[in-house]
């Protein structure tokens, strides 16, 4: 049973796309009460169902509390954050739409209430201008869908805010890493943008399809990468020596390889390379049946960590 979040509840979720759900079930499978709020009123019509079908998803891993949240819809913005304690932002990657939100958030939500943005390509100084007291609002930008990918990237100008955001997510089973500064792109994305942008440099430079890049990786370091980060697998990678030894004696191999990485431009050719390739590995499966076979490879995977964790503490 996963133990409870600081107190908190309400939770105001504004934004009720994919990641707005995903986080709406994660919170109300700790036993938080959710009010959402979305823009779109069919997109809130909705939402009790989607919501439904992802806590049977953590229903299955065993990772939702005796007593679930209660789901509350709001019609408006304020309604939304008037009593609630931790407000999850969930608006378009757009400047201008979050700061008109913020306007309307900070006009409404209680005094030490904190704000804290999925944003996934905006940093905290964007966001911030538009916000009167800054020192509560954070990024907290999850790994997509935030119910079952553990990761949360947090960056807060201000202390004792990034820590009581520490406590709070990890109160809901997240895996917390802290930015020391402003990045575009925090740690993960920089990380998976700089892996993508070779993969596609290997498609365009006819190394390889689509199908075959994305094999190479998810049965090579991406299960490599599921237990142990980049800098640890050279460090391993460096035998009893370790990443000393590697740097010293495997290291010019490594900027060699380096300098022969390409910096690909999505022109109309590359871009059909893509999507024809997406397509033949699809092999005709649709988003819906992708997403599906997806989340049911992490719940696997999330399962065999939660069987490693406790045969490590027999």
């Amino acid at each position: 049973m996963p133990p409870p979040p600081p107190s908190t509840a309400p939770v105001a979720v504004l934004g009720c796309g994919l990641i707005g759900e995903s986080w709406s079930a994660l919170f109300l499978a700790h036993g938080l009460d959710v009010v959402a709020w979305d823009p779109d009123g069919a997109v809130l019509a909705a939402l009790p169902q989607r919501v439904e079908r992802l806590l049977g998803q953590l229903q299955a891993l065993g990772t939702v509390a005796a007593q679930t949240g209660r789901l509350s819809i709001a019609r408006s913005v304020a309604a939304a954050v008037s009593d609630a304690g931790w407000i999850q932002e969930n608006a378009p990657e757009k400047t201008a739409v979050k700061h008109s939100l913020y306007a309307e958030v900070e006009a409404a939500a209680r005094p030490d209430a904190v704000i804290a943005s999925s944003t996934s390509s905006l940093t905290w100084s964007d966001l911030a201008a538009g916000v009167v007291r800054r020192e509560r609002l954070i990024t907290a930008h999850p790994f997509n869908p935030p119910h079952l990918m553990p990761l949360v990237e947090l960056f807060a100008a201000d202390a004792q805010t990034l820590a009581r955001a520490e406590t709070f997510y990890r109160g809901l089973g997240r895996e917390t890493v802290a930015l020391k500064k402003d990045a575009v792109g925090h740690i993960a994305n920089r990380l998976a943008s700089a892996l993508w942008r070779e993969a596609v440099n290997i498609v365009a430079e006819g190394i390889a399809d689509v199908a075959d890049v994305d094999a190479a990786l998810v049965h090579g370091p991406g299960l490599r990468w599921s237990v142990i980060g980049a800098h640890m697998a050279y460090h391993l990678g460096g035998g009893p020596g370790g990443i000393a030894h590697y740097l010293d004696h495997l290291g010019p191999s490594q900027e060699r390889r380096w300098a022969t990485l390409g910096s690909p431009s999505l022109t109309p050719e590359v871009r059909k390379l893509l999507v024809d390739g997406i397509a033949e590995e699809a092999a005709g499966r649709s988003i819906a049946a992708l997403e599906t076979e997806r989340d049911r490879g992490l719940m696997l995977a999330l399962a065999a960590r939660q069987t490693a964790k406790k045969g490590e503490g027999a």
